[in-house]
């Protein structure tokens, strides 16, 4: 293969591993540009034995440049297979679908309901994310209702109010109304007593295990024909707490022989001798089962539109039994699939990282290894890239995949252009530098934006270099922003500043921090803390401010303590 053929053939190379990397959003591979490469270029089969050797030096360098610094180069070379990139991107969008019937309607209302028994994990941004979208798209209206009538087996947590709506806030969202349906009680009792005169409820005080043989035959109970006189009577003392946990029900009467077991005569209020944690609501012990508050809030708040799992099905078809009582108009429901989460060892479940924290395992709810929107927030990732992410799941009956990825592709679009680069070497190994190289390196703050200036990074005796970039015996490397150096008798040898070096593809470019002047710093990560240092500028950056440091990923800066400075790793 002559020199003119080889200079092509690196070139198309270098063009396919950018087309890869960039598409894929990951790291080039040589085999997977092979057959694009020889399809684009027939002429190369011949060769087919070079042509692997010299794709694998063009793929390292490739992949040696961060994910801008992939697409600025890819720009270069093929601006028009980036365009289609790029509009491939956008195709793939998933827009939410159009609500059902929204047009019938003078006002599309809707509800967010959340048990708050502790801060959202990331499952949770679903609902508010699709909610919240379509109020701006149909310039609707939304309410957050706490739905919190269960003081024992889902026990409200007091902090978790607050932390809700400031996970909320976090995505971007602001309620138009707020409630609490502890604080409904009697006008759930008022309901109650309506339905009762409607002859659509009755006490009960079956054990569970008797009801339920009942209801599984299809026969009633012996309470079910009371009189309505008793079932009041019976009502008024359940509410005036005359009665023990278990003791009397009162049930909404609907088809006793119901093809469905599980909506025959199904439970409406029952009593509970644990106080409710609010002060305001901790004297009350005749509590409603979720079907029958959400269903009646949802009527007397106007809710013309409902997103709920689709293992709640049954719940629509119970509170059917009490809007027909009513004579309600039930509203639009859409059921969708569960949201399951890759990349986390912690399970996406409130009560699972609630007992982690309390055993220790988790420092709290925004430790990196939670996955919860606390975390994410202090990891530096936007509201924005989670509200993006779950509105391209759609609202799809199946389950769907939520990929991190994707979250962290959203958010690199966010901040990318607005984030200035660092070094950070983890875990270094300290090399002596010889050859009398400059006193300072300046870097670029971001390689887009000239006009922001250079970092000014001082040049001592040694450097530290992140072990995976340590050269063999008279390999030569550029350590970027200062120049190239040549590994001999157990030192970098300065050789010059020739930027043709790497051009060439014979240097492999790695970053680097002065062993003496660098800063102490430990970076949070899902894996666990890292120990690194990084260039001295970072010990100038703000609390909150964030950060990408180059070949390791963006983070953002938690806090300076007197020994080092702790960052949170956000993502690639």
């Amino acid at each position: 293969m002559n020199d003119e053929l080889r200079e092509r053939v690196e070139r198309e190379v270098e063009k396919h591993a950018l087309l890869n990397a960039v598409k894929h959003e990951s790291d080039a591979d040589v085999g997977a540009i092979m057959g694009p490469l020889m399809g684009d270029n027939p002429e190369f089969r011949e060769h087919g034995d070079e042509i692997p050797g010299i794709a694998g030096g063009v793929v390292g360098r490739v992949n040696d440049l961060d994910y801008e610094e992939k697409r600025a180069r890819l720009e270069e070379l093929a601006p028009e297979e980036l365009a289609e990139i790029e509009a491939e991107e956008e195709e793939d969008e998933h827009d939410l679908p159009d609500l059902p019937n929204a047009e019938e309607y003078d006002e599309v209302r809707m509800r967010c309901a959340p048990n708050p028994n502790g801060p959202w994990h990331v499952g949770h941004a679903r609902m508010p994310a699709v909610i919240g979208t379509y109020r701006d798209r149909y310039d609707g209206w939304f309410c957050v209702r706490f739905d919190d009538t269960d003081p024992e087996t889902k026990r409200p947590d007091l902090a978790a109010y607050d932390d809700i709506l400031e996970d909320l806030d976090y995505l971007g969202f602001e309620p138009d109304a707020t409630y609490k349906a502890s604080d409904r009680l009697e006008t759930y009792y008022d309901h109650a007593r309506e339905l009762i005169d409607l002859g659509g409820a009755y006490t009960c005080s079956c054990s569970g295990e008797d009801f339920s043989e009942l209801k599984n035959s299809g026969e009633p109970c012996p309470h079910r024909d009371k009189d309505t006189e008793t079932v009041r009577s019976e009502f008024e003392a359940m509410i005036d707490g005359e009665y023990d946990s278990g003791e009397m029900v009162l049930r909404v009467k609907t088809d006793i022989e119901h093809k469905n077991p599980a909506l025959r005569d199904w439970v409406a209020f029952r009593m509970i001798d644990t106080p409710h944690p609010r002060e305001e609501a901790s004297e009350y012990r005749c509590w409603p089962m979720l079907d029958f508050q959400s269903g009646v809030d949802d009527h007397l708040i106007g809710i013309t539109h409902i997103i709920r799992g689709i293992d709640l099905q049954d719940s629509a078809k119970r509170q059917q039994f009490v809007y027909d009582y009513f004579d309600w108009d039930y509203p639009e429901v859409i059921h969708w699939g569960h949201v399951q989460l890759d990349d986390y060892d912690v399970k996406m479940s409130t009560s699972t990282i609630s007992e982690l924290i309390e055993q220790g395992k988790l420092d709290g709810w925004d430790d990196p290894r939670a996955p919860t929107l606390k975390s994410l927030r202090r990891r530096g990732i936007r509201g924005e890239a989670i509200v993006d992410a779950m509105t391209q799941l759609g609202t799809s009956t199946t389950d769907v995949d939520l990929a991190m990825s994707s979250i962290y592709a959203n958010n690199r679009d966010l901040i990318d252009d607005e984030t200035d680069r660092r070094f950070l070497v983890r875990d270094g190994v300290q090399l002596p530098l010889g050859g009398s190289p400059p006193d300072e390196a300046n870097p670029p703050l971001h390689p887009n934006h000239e006009d922001r200036g250079v970092r000014e990074i001082p040049v001592s005796d040694a450097v530290l270099l992140e072990e995976g970039d340590l050269p063999g015996r008279e390999e030569r490397i550029w350590l970027k922003g200062l120049g190239c150096f040549q590994y001999t008798r157990d030192t970098l040898q300065y050789t010059g500043d020739d930027i043709d070096v790497v051009r060439e593809g014979d240097v492999d470019v790695v970053h680097w921090v002065p062993a003496s002047e660098s800063v102490p710093v430990r970076m949070r990560t899902m894996d666990g803390d890292v120990s690194g240092r990084a260039e001295p500028g970072v010990a100038a950056l703000e609390s909150d401010e964030m950060v990408q440091f180059e070949r390791v990923g963006f983070a953002r800066i938690d806090r300076h303590d007197e020994d080092e400075t702790v960052v949170y790793y956000a993502h690639p």
